[in-house]
């Protein structure tokens, strides 16, 4: 029964995995970013500015995170800290600018902050660019 219940992955079969969350959760965002760029003049005065930066900054800076770290993201082109303006963007996102909120608006960003956590933590894996450009090797 135990063998029904577990079966153990392979390092290839967690690549894959890996490469699907980036891939989704990087198309994902990316929608996030690109309806803010396409909105940015109306956007620009009246959003949100948690961190006392000027509304039109913070929209920059959430831009930024969200199209250019998502690209590199899918790329899994310096994974680990094109994660970490996501996350960042997120936690404001989750923590001050919903945060008086139900926990139905709250739930998104908190998922996405758990999948930026997740692949801090694990990296790309092997179907990345940084994997083909600084990979490869491992200890053991």
């Amino acid at each position: 029964m135990s063998k029904l219940l577990y079966i153990e992955s392979s390092p290839k079969q967690i690549s894959v995995g890996l490469l699907v969350l980036r891939v989704a959760f990087g198309l994902f965002m990316l929608v996030h970013g690109i309806q803010k760029v396409m909105g940015f003049s109306a956007m620009s005065e009246g959003f949100p500015d948690p961190i006392g930066m000027g509304s039109q900054l913070s929209l920059i800076m959430a831009i930024g995170a969200e199209v250019g770290c998502s690209l590199l993201l899918i790329l899994g082109l310096g994974t680990r800290l094109a994660v970490i303006p996501l996350a960042f963007t997120m936690v404001i996102a989750l923590f001050v600018v919903h945060g008086a909120d139900p926990w139905k608006v709250k739930e998104l960003a908190a998922i996405y902050l758990a999948t930026y956590a997740v692949l801090f933590i694990t990296g790309p894996g092997e179907f990345s660019l940084d994997h083909k450009f600084w990979g490869g090797s491992r200890a053991k």
